[in-house]
């Protein structure tokens, strides 16, 4: 980066420089997590060489206090340590899909759509709504955000599949118990230099006019593009900005991604399929329940990861659930890695 001449070719100037600031949101951690253990050591030996009662006991709070933050920064750094992925560090497509149970579903999807919204904000991310179908009376068909930060695509893979809930439905004057599901899928935002060749005849491409959330409910024109990949029947759509051409740009840019992301998942099916491994990404193998009545538990099936605090969970604090899941995949990882050897 110090040569003269680094800058004169931008493009590539600028993928070094984002390699060097990966390369150091790595490093940078640890070297910190290492002189934060050294200092931790060095407090310890100062509180054994105290004498005087009082002293030795303030110094031993000390301790316990600098420990607690040593195994906190640990954690952390481990939770890092985990997102090693290809796409790991890049924005995600976020799509949720109510299923079949009319407005009871819908509701559903768009309580889960306000959980996520709630923990993008905890987060520090962003993110701007991409494409939205209302349902016919309360809630969302679908909707697809396009969530952007570091490590978003991540942390977010972890919640890919089937979220059901049990619950009295609002909806039913007889107070009947009601079990509703919504799909979530997420695939990464894939870099400019990452292009997935995608034939034109194999697209259908249809134009409407954009509304609901987010959307432009005075446009008169037909800015928003649905694509329809023909030989893999999957649909993508977006509605965000006012130009049809930029609308086209970003639903080929998720129709891509989707691809991608399809071919990721067959080669985990086939992992699975050879060592008697049943994948959890697909729609009918529920990844977790949401009981609200008649108690209240939010358990994953995949880790066991559970918890009784049902508004915590639905207000976006879901990061238990997501480190549990990145915890799994990583044995996981580990056990395929072994098989292969």
């Amino acid at each position: 980066m110090a040569a003269p001449d680094f800058w004169g070719d931008k493009e590539r100037a600028q993928k070094e420089v984002e390699e060097v600031s990966s390369l150091k949101a790595r490093i940078n951690p640890l070297v910190a997590l290492q002189r934060q253990v050294e200092d931790l050591a060095a407090l310890k030996e100062l509180a054994l060489e105290e004498t005087d009662p009082v002293a030795q006991a303030a110094a031993g709070e000390e301790v316990k206090a600098e420990h607690a933050a040593t195994v906190e920064a640990l954690e952390k750094f481990e939770l890092q340590s985990l997102l090693s992925g290809e796409h790991d560090r890049a924005n995600a497509f976020l799509t949720i899909h109510s299923g079949a149970g009319g407005t009871e579903s819908c509701d559903w999807a768009d309580m889960l759509l306000r959980m996520y919204q709630r923990w993008i904000e905890r987060n520090g991310y962003a993110s701007q709504v991409i494409d939205i179908q209302l349902g016919e009376e309360a809630g969302i068909k679908s909707i697809t955000l396009l969530v952007g930060g570091d490590h978003a695509y991540g942390y977010l893979q972890t919640e890919r599949g089937v979220h059901r809930l049990v619950r009295i439905s609002p909806f039913d004057a007889n107070k009947r118990r009601h079990t509703s599901f919504a799909s979530v899928d997420v695939v990464p935002e894939l870099a400019d230099d990452e292009p997935v060749e995608i034939d034109d005849k194999d697209l259908k491409v249809d134009t409407y006019r954009s509304g609901g959330k987010g959307g432009q409910n005075v446009n008169k024109v037909e800015t928003a593009v649905r694509i329809t990949h023909l030989p893999s029947g999957i649909v993508v759509a977006c509605q965000a900005e006012r130009s049809q051409l930029k609308n086209k740009n970003t639903a080929l840019k998720m129709l891509a991604a989707k691809l991608a992301q399809v071919e990721m998942d067959k080669k985990t099916a086939e992992i699975d399929r050879q060592y008697g491994e049943k994948g959890d990404v697909a729609w009918g193998n529920q990844i977790r329940s949401y009981v609200f009545q008649p108690y209240q538990m939010v358990k994953d099936h995949r880790t066991g990861v559970e918890t009784s605090n049902v508004q915590e969970m639905m207000d976006g604090g879901i990061d238990a659930f997501i480190h549990g899941k990145l915890r799994g995949l990583k044995a996981k990882k580990g056990q395929d890695d072994e098989l292969e050897q």
